[in-house]
């Protein structure tokens, strides 16, 4: 696809240190183990490079990792796209439409939102993403998208070659009790014999490996599929939510209004090419957008707007009745607590006994809201 004629920039050195952080050390990691231990099973033990299509599955193996790391670098450094700082919309008039973001001294550009961790605006702001240590947004969301298509797609690949390799390796080694797996495996056979044998530690290397692969298989595999139903409505995760608490807004107070999100094209072909182009390049320029007949460019804003509004009307007040560390995991809260833990990078707020929250949503263990620190000042974390 296009995206791989784009070229990965780096501005400055700085950059590289995205890699020192438990993200990106864990997924490449993984993606590490699982290519190289699929390479070396492949060639010694299960599938040798002498024939056709040994060559091949060793070449298919070394695609999988060279365009799993391409996207996975490429989403990673060239990153989501900033609004500039102190931007504002050339029609002054349209400022009454946006935020303003103290923190970058700029108006909120329709989609764009604030990110803690890389404090900035990204430019149509998915989530932050720990694997990448960088946000997924207008720039990076197609290879950010094929990353999670193809890092299942290797790990399935890498999959295969695993249980085969044991299978082939142990198949007249197995015992039961009395009875000895008795399997035709004469297909399987090398002559010669390969030259470092299938030890004890091959096999625990190789079935670390297959777990790797079937975990990375299931979990990236359930995020790609999340990702393609956004996409394919050309929302992403902070729109959806949005979009859910505008329709709630309205049932709330029995509007005669219906919420209609602006940038859905009434096409999934339409919105799917509003992110993945042949060109690599993202259609637009990241702060205006193309909206469906009938709806205003800030139409999106406006309802936030209204959210924000209506956030001071309907948060609940909590008294705190108990300390609380600001562990992101707490164990001495209770099994279900620590198990439901909100999957973020943002930290949790340390509260006191006796101190007070304003709680705007919550799950059935957490509450998301802000600390309230005196009359006039509110800590904007969450809980």
């Amino acid at each position: 696809m296009g995206t791989f004629c784009s070229v990965i920039k780096f501005e400055n050195l700085q950059e590289l240190k995205r890699l020192c952080h438990w993200g990106p050390i864990i997924a490449l990691g993984v993606i590490a183990i699982c290519s190289t231990m699929a390479m070396i099973d492949s060639v010694l033990w299960y599938w040798p490079l002498h024939t056709t299509g040994g060559s091949v599955n060793f070449i298919m193996l070394i695609n999988w990792t060279v365009m799993i790391l391409y996207n996975y670098f490429n989403a990673m450094f060239v990153g989501p796209g900033f609004v500039p700082l102190r931007w504002k919309p050339e029609i002054s008039q349209d400022t009454m439409y946006l935020q303003y973001c103290k923190v970058c001294q700029a108006y909120k550009a329709p989609r764009s939102h604030h990110c803690r961790k890389c404090n900035r605006c990204v430019m149509k702001m998915d989530h932050h993403c720990p694997w990448i240590n960088n946000c997924c947004g207008y720039q990076n969301h197609a290879s950010f998208t094929l990353f999670l298509l193809l890092a299942p797609l290797g790990c399935i690949h890498a999959a295969f070659i695993f249980v085969m390799t044991m299978y082939t390796q142990l198949y007249n080694r197995l015992t039961f009790g009395w009875n000895t797996v008795k399997i035709d495996m004469s297909a399987a056979r090398r002559d010669p014999l390969p030259i470092v044998p299938f030890g004890l530690a091959a096999f625990a290397t190789t079935l670390f490996a297959l777990g790797l692969a079937l975990g990375t298989t299931i979990a990236v595999g359930m995020l790609f599929f999340i990702q393609m139903k956004i996409i394919l409505r050309n929302k992403t995760s902070i729109e959806s939510w949005i979009e859910e608490k505008a329709k709630d807004r309205i049932q709330y107070y029995q509007l005669d209004e219906v919420f209609v999100f602006p940038y859905d094209m009434g096409s999934r072909w339409r919105n799917f090419k509003q992110v993945f182009t042949w060109s690599g390049v993202p259609e637009g320029d990241g702060l205006e957008w193309p909206v469906r007949e009938g709806c205003h460019q800030y139409s999106l804003t406006i309802e936030q707007l209204k959210q924000k509004a209506d956030k001071r009307v309907r948060s609940v007040r909590y008294k705190v009745i108990e300390d609380y560390s600001g562990a992101c995991c707490p164990l001495n809260k209770g099994i279900k607590t620590f198990f439901t833990s909100p999957c973020t990078e943002e930290p949790r707020i340390r509260l006191q006994k006796g101190e007070f929250i304003l709680a705007t949503r919550g799950l059935r263990y957490w509450l998301y809201g802000d600390k309230i620190l005196d009359d006039s000042f509110i800590e904007g974390l969450r809980v």
